[in-house]
């Protein structure tokens, strides 16, 4: 038996198997989408008893996609569907889903030609990235999508080792829940997640903490403000914070601080993709924090009585968003999907318009996408523009369009621009229309367009939420002895222990802030009979700005120690620990905050870095 029948002998054992032990609840909440195409041909059906989809492989050749093969998920273990069509010459594709951070599959695009009857191409989107058009642009396009969906299972028809006709099952997305923080005094309320997302956020607070709270959510793009006050409105304030949902911000979390002996939230300060509101209240008891990276909340519950006790929420996935294409018509569609960010920007042009764009994406490992016309013979030059990867991003892209005859319009000049406030040189001519490629808040993931045999014809860009900040690690000052340590990197610094001797600074030990947990740091160095200083930050609205310091040769050695620390915040500068001498040094970037010490020690601190992210307020 070769490879391929066992394939399909294992294949069609799995899922006789399935379909035996199958759930008839889970079956009864799919909704299928009937096959797009031909039905005149050998019918396949994976069923939809699984959880979502795993892996996906698509072959295909000058005809069209004649294969096609779905890895699914279904209580935590991986199976495959059934072995769709057979491989032979031309192209094999994969494009994988990580269940494991909660991705899914939520819509399939393609194209159709009835004159053929196959199907000729194929792109797969999930709620975080989207696959490049694996096959071709030919024939009618057509979309397997259900709002607020996701697939979990594929069937259709094929012919003649060509796929016919493909169509899905799919299941409600559900969003998750965070358990409410707090006291569960009171009573239970709960606004459910039957929203878009939030309006504005209404906060009373009082002596004894927050009185109320109320929010006006928004639903098929409108607001509902009959939304219930949760708690009691006594003598106190009261303090609004809006969110311009039609311009695209959302929340991203809330923190706050509750009281555990009264069992009342003190606090509560809420963040978006663009700001973050004051702290509302007093930052007084134990902190909570509220949130799940790459989703935005759409919903709350909790506990109130005469006060607010807790807060839950709701959250969902920020979907990626695909721009229309800016240019002309003519030429060949390309589209490269969605990637974890873009390293490199090629720019071939000349002074007439631009020739060919090269990407570097990175998606585990660097991709590359070159789409126009590239030759030596050509009078024209390239340019590149590399981002600081992982810590810079493109956020938009400007450009111009010019016609060059009826229904010939090409791209004539391009300027990328970067999450650190860099812009790229200006590629090619400005001349013709401007257009932008921008979304508020958003990051650059990918690109798509249009090329000719020799020129960018068009091009249009897809946007994904903002990544959270990376740290960035400062370089370390000092001597190149000892031991090399690195506490890593948090949320913010809460303390810091800092011992000295005749020498300088013996002694450090770090306290840090993660995900509203205390972590203490190891010590570093030796404590000696001197007094070890304390510095506490009063964090959150406190935090580290810069370090600055001195490091000498220990007398008698050619051994370099720090001699003296002293750190700055966003308010104050600490007194300085140890003494002054020959090497002076400066831990600080711009618009960033430390998070994190690294280095090297032996009985002292021998040499001293930092881990820095950008603050936002």
């Amino acid at each position: 038996m070769d490879n391929h029948v066992r394939s399909i002998v294992q294949q069609s054992n799995l899922r006789s198997s399935r379909v035996f032990f199958s759930s008839p609840t889970k079956l009864a909440m799919a909704q299928k989408l009937e096959a797009i195409g031909s039905t005149k041909g050998f019918t396949f059906d994976d069923g939809s008893d699984h959880d979502g989809v795993s892996k996906i492989f698509v072959g295909g050749g000058l005809q069209g996609i004649h294969y096609m093969e779905f890895e699914y998920v279904k209580d935590g273990l991986l199976t495959f569907g059934t072995v769709v069509g057979r491989r032979h010459r031309g192209f094999i594709e994969t494009f994988e889903i990580n269940h494991l951070k909660n991705e899914h599959l939520e819509s399939v695009e393609g194209y159709y030609s009835h004159e053929s009857g196959y199907i000729q191409g194929l792109q797969f989107k999930t709620n975080f990235r989207i696959s490049e058009l694996i096959g071709y642009e030919k024939g009618n396009k057509f979309t397997l999508a259900v709002e607020g969906k996701h697939i979990i299972g594929f069937h259709g028809y094929m012919r003649n080792r060509n796929i016919i006709s493909i169509g899905a099952y799919f299941t409600w997305n559900h969003p998750s829940r965070l358990k409410a923080k707090g006291n569960k005094r009171g009573h239970q309320w709960d606004d459910g997640a039957d929203h878009d997302g939030i309006a504005k956020i209404h906060v009373r607070g009082g002596f004894e903490g927050i009185q109320y709270i109320k929010f006006d959510y928004v639903k098929n793009e409108q607001p509902q403000l009959d939304g219930s006050i949760h708690g009691f409105s006594g003598s106190g304030f009261t303090q609004t914070f809006e969110i311009n949902y039609l311009y695209n911000e959302h929340l991203l979390y809330v923190e706050g601080y509750y009281d555990v002996t009264s069992g009342v939230i003190q606090s509560l300060k809420f963040k978006t993709n663009f700001r973050a509101s004051e702290m509302l209240g007093y930052a007084k008891g134990k902190k909570f924090l509220l949130r799940e990276k790459g989703k935005k909340i759409i919903g709350f519950h909790g506990y109130a009585d005469k006060n607010l006790n807790s807060l839950g929420a709701y959250l969902t996935t920020v979907p990626i968003t695909k721009s229309n294409c800016h240019g002309g018509s003519g030429g060949i569609s390309w589209d490269d999907g969605v990637f974890e960010s873009i390293r490199t920007v090629y720019v071939n042009y000349n002074t007439t318009n631009i020739k060919c764009v090269t990407f570097h994406y990175h998606n585990r490992t660097v991709v590359e996408r070159q789409h126009g016309w590239q030759s030596v013979q050509d009078e024209g030059e390239e340019e590149e523009f590399e981002l600081d990867y992982p810590n810079e991003v493109i956020t938009s892209v400007e450009g111009t369009l010019k016609s060059f005859g009826a229904t010939d319009m090409r791209v004539t000049s391009l300027i990328f621009k970067s999450s650190q406030g860099r812009t790229s040189p200006t590629f090619g001519t400005v001349s013709g229309t401007k257009f932008l490629l921008e979304n508020k808040g958003c990051a650059v993931v990918g690109f798509h367009g249009r090329h000719n045999d020799r020129d960018l014809v068009a091009i249009g860009a897809y946007y994904s939420p903002m990544p959270p900040p990376t740290a960035v690690k400062l370089r370390p000052q000092g001597g190149c002895r000892g031991s090399s340590w690195d506490d890593g990197v948090f949320e913010g610094v809460k303390k810091l222990y800092v011992g000295q001797c005749g020498n300088g600074v013996s002694f450090l030990k770090v306290v840090y802030d993660k995900d509203t947990r205390m972590v203490i740091g190891d010590d570093h160095g030796n404590k000696t009979p001197l007094e070890i200083k304390e510095f506490e930050i009063d964090y959150p609205s406190e935090y580290i700005t810069g370090v600055d310091g001195c490091y000498d040769k220990v007398i008698g050695s050619e051994v370099e120690v720090i001699t003296m620390l002293r750190f700055t915040t966003n308010k104050r500068t600490s007194i300085p620990v140890g003494f002054v001498s020959t090497s002076s040094f400066l831990l600080y970037k711009e618009g960033y905050k430390v998070v994190g010490f690294h280095g090297k020690a032996s009985n002292m601190i021998n040499q001293l870095g930092v881990h820095v992210v950008p603050f936002t307020e």
